[in-house]
C-alpha cells in the first residue's frame, strides 16, 4: 500500500514559485506608475490575447461573467428575446442571459463532450431566437460548424463562452475566433488565471467591440457623455500585468495538462465502473478540468478525499433545474444527459505542476475503489503507465 499523499485539484503556490521574481517586476511597474485602470498593460495584454486567438479586437473587462453580459449588451439583447444555450456549464452562463431580461432555452448536451448537442440547437431556434450561446466545457470547443450554419442561416450571432477554452481550437481555429465574439474568464483558476477577476472579450467584429468598450465604462465613449446605460467592468492594470507574465507560459501549461490527461487516459481507460473523457479528433483539448464518469460517483469523491485526493463535481445541478430558473418551467427528465452528466461526472487534478508520483497516486486510488467493490484485495502499488 503506498504511503498516503496528499494531492490538491489545484495548487497555485507551485506556479507562483517558479515565477514570482517575474510577477513582481511587472507589478512593481504598475505600482511605481500609480496608474491602475486601462492604461497601458491592459492594452498590451488586449493586443496580445487578440493575436494569440487570432482576432483582430480584444476588450479587456472584470471577469468573464461580464464578458458573456457585454457581449450579449452588444448585441441588443433584452427583454423577452430568447437565447439558446446549454443547461450544463456555470451559472454566468444563463444569468448574463436573464439579467438582460432575455431568457435562456436550454438544450441537451452531447453525452461524450458535455458540449451543447448542434442538432438541438438547430430544432430549438425560433423567431424569437437573437443569440446562440455555447459553452466550450472543460477546454473541448463545441462542434461549431453545424451550428453556425444553423445560426447563420436565420441571421442569428453565436457567442463562444470560452471561459474554460483559452488555447483550444477546433478545425485549426482558436477558441473566441470562430462565433461572433469569444468571451474569456481569468479567474485565478482557469488555464490561464490572474490575482483576481478579469475577463476579455474578442472579435474581428469592429462595430461590436466599440461598443463594448463603451459599455464598459457605463456606455460612455468620451467622459462624462453616456450614449448608452453601461456597466463599470474594467480589467485593471494589476491584473493585466500579471496575466501577460503568465501568457508567456500558457502553451507550455496547456501541454503539460494534455500530457497529463494521456496518462490518465491510458492508465484509467477500461476499468470498470470509470468512463474516461471524450476527445475528438478535429478539436485540440486544453483539459481545463480532467473529467471521469462513474456510475457510483458520491461514493468515490468520498473515498478519494479521505485518501488525499483533491476532487471536485462540475456541476451537480443543471441550470434547468435551479431554483432561480423554475419560471421557465423546467423539470427533471426535460433534458436527461445534463442530468446524467451532473449525477455521474467527477474532475480530477490535471494541473501543470501536477507530478507524475502523484498522478500514479490518484490513479492507484481509483484502482483501490473498483476493487473493493469487487471484493478483491487492490493492487495499489502497481506502477501506471506513463502514458
Amino acid at each position: 500500500m503506498q504511503a498516503k499523499m496528499q494531492v490538491k485539484l489545484l495548487d497555485l503556490v507551485r506556479q507562483y514559485e517558479k515565477m514570482r521574481d517575474e510577477i513582481g517586476a511587472a507589478l512593481d511597474e504598475v505600482f511605481s506608475s500609480q496608474q491602475f485602470i486601462l492604461n497601458g498593460k491592459v492594452a498590451e495584454l488586449e493586443k496580445r490575447i487578440a493575436s494569440f486567438c487570432g482576432v483582430r479586437r480584444a476588450v479587456g473587462v472584470a471577469s468573464g461573467s461580464d464578458a458573456l453580459l457585454i457581449s450579449l449588451m452588444a448585441l441588443g439583447i433584452g427583454p423577452r428575446d430568447e437565447v439558446v444555450t446549454t443547461p450544463y456549464t456555470f451559472f454566468s452562463t444563463a444569468s448574463a442571459i436573464t439579467r438582460l431580461g432575455a431568457h435562456p432555452v436550454f438544450v441537451d448536451i452531447d453525452p461524450r463532450t458535455y458540449n451543447i448537442d448542434p442538432a438541438g440547437v438547430r430544432a430549438a431556434l425560433t423567431s424569437r431566437t437573437k443569440a446562440v450561446l455555447v459553452v466550450h466545457l472543460f477546454g473541448q470547443m463545441c462542434d461549431m460548424n453545424p451550428i453556425l450554419r444553423a445560426a447563420s442561416g436565420r441571421g442569428i450571432p453565436v457567442i463562444e463562452d470560452a471561459c474554460q477554452a483559452i488555447g483550444s481550437a477546433y478545425r485549426g481555429r482558436s477558441a473566441g475566433s470562430v462565433g461572433r465574439a469569444g468571451c474569456f474568464s481569468f479567474f485565478p483558476t482557469k488555464n490561464l488565471g490572474g490575482c483576481g477577476d478579469g475577463g476579455m472579450i474578442v472579435t474581428d467584429d469592429r462595430d461590436l467591440a466599440e461598443r463594448a468598450r463603451s459599455l464598459r465604462v457605463h456606455g460612455s465613449r468620451k467622459r462624462y457623455f453616456h450614449e448608452a446605460v453601461g456597466i463599470n467592468s474594467r480589467l485593471d492594470e494589476i491584473q493585466a500585468a500579471v496575466l501577460s507574465v503568465k501568457l508567456r507560459y500558457l502553451a507550455e501549461w496547456n501541454g503539460r495538462r494534455r500530457a497529463h490527461a494521456a496518462f490518465y487516459d491510458e492508465a484509467l481507460g477500461g476499468l470498470d465502473g470509470i468512463v474516461t473523457p471524450h476527445a475528438e479528433s478535429n478539436v485540440h483539448h486544453t483539459y481545463h478540468q480532467y473529467v471521469i464518469r462513474a456510475g457510483r460517483r458520491d461514493e468515490l469523491m468520498e473515498f478519494l478525499r479521505r485518501r488525499g485526493v483533491g476532487c471536485e463535481i462540475y456541476y451537480p445541478v443543471p441550470l434547468h433545474l435551479q431554483e432561480c430558473f423554475a419560471f421557465l418551467g423546467g423539470e427533471r427528465g426535460d433534458l436527461p444527459e445534463a442530468e446524467r452528466a451532473a449525477a455521474e461526472a467527477l474532475a480530477l487534478p490535471v494541473y501543470p505542476e501536477l507530478t507524475e508520483q502523484e498522478q500514479e497516486y490518484v490513479v492507484a486510488r481509483i484502482r483501490e475503489f473498483v476493487t473493493k467493490r469487487r471484493g478483491s484485495a487492490p493492487d495499489a502499488d502497481k506502477r501506471m503507465p506513463s502514458g
